[in-house]
């Protein structure tokens, strides 16, 4: 199957009133910026390129197709502000995994005692079928699939309770976090 990549990015946008709809506009650019993405960011950009194409559309969705003037030039802005975010978080989880790894003492140091006790009663408070899920995960460093053999559960059920336990936590912190 080969598939043509069109070269609209050399020819006249023409009149917009004549592609008045999302459908449209997604079938008629995407495969081109889907290539200008991967020219622009690179080899190790491929495999992100469509996903980038995808976040770009739905960003999009909400808006009056009809109301943009020129469509090429949106979707290269938005797909390139996508991408450069992509690419912008990825160095730095890099940069934060790398100093983890190199002082994993940091991050605990910089925690205040009130952090400390906040984490604590928030771990505490989980439920009990998930917070056991939580302990042997996050402080024995099991993996699922020992977790699982060890609870009697399956490795799905190991990732849910975990999910829950988590959600448990974030909300605990936020609600401790506004009230003061």
């Amino acid at each position: 199957m080969d598939r043509k990549i069109p070269r609209v990015a050399t020819q006249p946008e023409g009149a917009w009133d004549e592609r008045d709809d999302l459908d449209e506009l997604y079938r008629r650019y995407a495969p081109w910026l889907v290539a200008m993405l991967r020219r622009r960011f690179g080899k190790g950009f491929e495999a992100d390129a469509e996903d980038v194409v995808q976040e770009t559309y739905a960003r999009l969705a909400p808006h009056d197709a009809s109301e943009i003037q020129r469509p090429q030039a949106l979707l290269m802005k938005v797909a390139s502000n996508l991408a450069k975010d992509l690419l912008r978080r990825r160095a730095v989880r890099g940069r934060h995994a790398l100093r983890v790894q190199s002082d994993p003492a940091q991050d605990v140091a910089a925690a205040t005692p009130a952090d400390d006790l906040l984490f604590k009663e928030a771990i505490l408070s989980i439920p009990e079928r998930y917070r056991d899920v939580f302990v042997l995960s996050r402080f024995d460093g099991l993996t699922y699939e020992e977790i699982a053999a060890r609870c009697g559960l399956s490795v799905k059920a190991v990732e849910w309770r975990l999910s829950k336990a988590i959600e448990h936590c974030i909300r605990r912190v936020q609600d401790e976090a506004e009230e003061a």
